[in-house]
């Protein structure tokens, strides 16, 4: 026992770190908050880009067919949600990234609810939509939960988690990205800003 608080007093860091990993290795929360600091700082970050002009309408018709069900069992169809910008989120409980992104969805989420001009398709995509349901209100999240009704159209999402998704009025995709990144900056409010100013 003696020999144990001599190695503590002379490694305590090295103990402390080695708690913390373990600690990380297995909470969810823990990875989730580790990778929150990382995206903080931005390096995980994409950006709107420019529409392509040469892009023709055949992607549009392959994301078409994106069928959503609200809690309440009713089918949202994507293509009826024309000439708004539409902020869509692939996301999953059991995902570190996705829980590490999803107060910065959140943010974004209360920052742009009341744009008649916005929509948010949070999309989960979690075996059981119960244990989805229970994290959003574990957490306090009210983002709109939102699950399948059908396919899910490769041009949207290839089976990354978390993958987000921004369409422009006229339904071009400007944001593709997959894992994790930080919703909640001023930079990327403006990005946003721009997409609504912009005439369907």
């Amino acid at each position: 026992m003696e020999n144990l608080k001599i190695w503590l007093r002379k490694n305590g860091s090295t103990a402390v770190l080695a708690v913390l990993f373990i600690i990380i290795l297995v909470n969810k929360d823990a990875k989730a908050w580790l990778m929150r600091q990382v995206a903080s700082t931005g390096i995980l970050n994409s950006s709107i880009s420019e529409p392509k002009e040469t892009r023709n309408n055949a992607a549009k018709v392959s994301y078409a067919g994106l069928m959503l069900k609200n809690e309440e069992g009713k089918i949202i169809d994507a293509s009826a949600l024309q000439n708004k910008v539409i902020f869509i989120n692939f996301w999953a409980s059991w995902c570190p990234p996705c829980r590490a992104e999803f107060p910065s969805v959140q943010k974004l989420y209360d920052q742009y609810k009341n744009n008649p001009d916005m929509v948010f398709l949070t999309v989960n995509l979690d075996d059981n939509a119960a244990l989805g349901k229970s994290y959003l209100k574990e957490k306090g999240f009210t983002v709109p939960f939102l699950s399948p009704a059908g396919n899910i159209p490769d041009v949207l999402y290839s089976g990354s988690l978390p993958t987000t998704v921004v369409l422009d009025k006229k339904g071009e995709i400007r944001l593709h990205h997959k894992g994790l990144a930080d919703y909640s900056k001023d930079s990327f409010y403006k990005q946003i800003d721009e997409l609504l100013k912009q005439k369907p």
